[in-house]
């Protein structure tokens, strides 16, 4: 067969009206992301309108969820087992989901504790914590190179140090440790940290949500700027929320193109 015929198509037309190899052809049938092939007189792969949907379909929802689902997707889609296709998108909303609520939960939990700083004497809450007078957003002091040892960092932050000893099991601060006696040394970043779960705790917040803001306070550095990578991140999620919906308009299409959408 060359060129078209009656509608069929070679692999390398569908490849071209793709703008990918004939390869990735050959995987994403291999793969079933593509419906079977049948073949011609001579060898050929027969290739027809239902593939280039298929493609379409199938490179929108990987625009949406990812190549990973795509292909659980649309292998299934074309086994015939439409329940598996939805249940594997249906998970993969439900990720989202999950990721658009702890992302909100960690901005309200930050922007909250902002608000509230300096607004004056805030209880412990739990495990023997007290926090005293609220520390504001005051500068960190200024720190030898070597930090401060426990003791003094407590009192700059309103704790006492087995509280700060108990956020760093937690995993929440990570002191240096002095070369042959091990003495914990706050650097003037660490200082900040241990403000910040400070100021979180201040506003009653369970050592098991502070973890996550300050993971988002290790990478950015700053509680402001952990505000803004939030924002950021937001605009990405609704970015991929708004491709997941394409994916979805592209695949009912094509549900539809294969009589499965009733």
């Amino acid at each position: 067969m060359s060129g078209r015929e009656e509608g069929r198509l070679r692999a390398v037309d569908l490849a071209r009206t793709a703008g990918i190899s004939v390869q990735q052809v050959r995987t994403y049938v291999a793969t079933g992301i593509l419906p079977p092939v049948e073949r011609a007189a001579n060898g050929y792969r027969v290739f027809t309108v239902a593939h280039v949907e298929a493609l379409a379909a199938a490179r929108e929802v990987a625009a949406g969820h990812g190549w990973t689902t795509a292909r659980a997707v649309m292998r299934a889609v074309h086994e015939g087992d439409l329940e598996t296709a939805l249940a594997a998108l249906d998970a993969s909303h439900a990720r989202l989901d999950r990721e658009r609520a702890e992302l909100a939960a960690v901005r309200d939990m930050l922007s909250t504790a902002l608000a509230g700083e300096g607004e004056g004497e805030g209880e412990g809450e739990g495990e023997g914590e007290g926090t005293g007078k609220g520390q504001g957003r005051a500068a960190v002091p200024v720190v030898a190179r070597r930090g401060m040892r426990i003791g003094e960092a407590a009192r700059t932050v309103g704790v006492r140090p087995p509280v700060l000893r108990l956020w760093e099991a937690r995993g929440l601060l990570r002191p240096d440790r002095e070369p042959g006696t091990g003495y914990r040394r706050y650097a003037p970043a660490e200082l900040r940290a241990a403000q910040v779960v400070a100021l979180l705790r201040r506003g009653g917040n369970p050592l098991a949500a502070i973890d996550a803001v300050m993971r988002e306070f290790r990478t950015a550095g700053s509680p402001d700027r952990v505000l803004g990578e939030l924002s950021h991140r937001a605009r990405d999620l609704r970015r991929r929320s708004l491709n997941r919906l394409g994916a979805s308009a592209a695949l009912h299409a094509y549900l539809r193109y294969l009589g499965h959408a009733t």
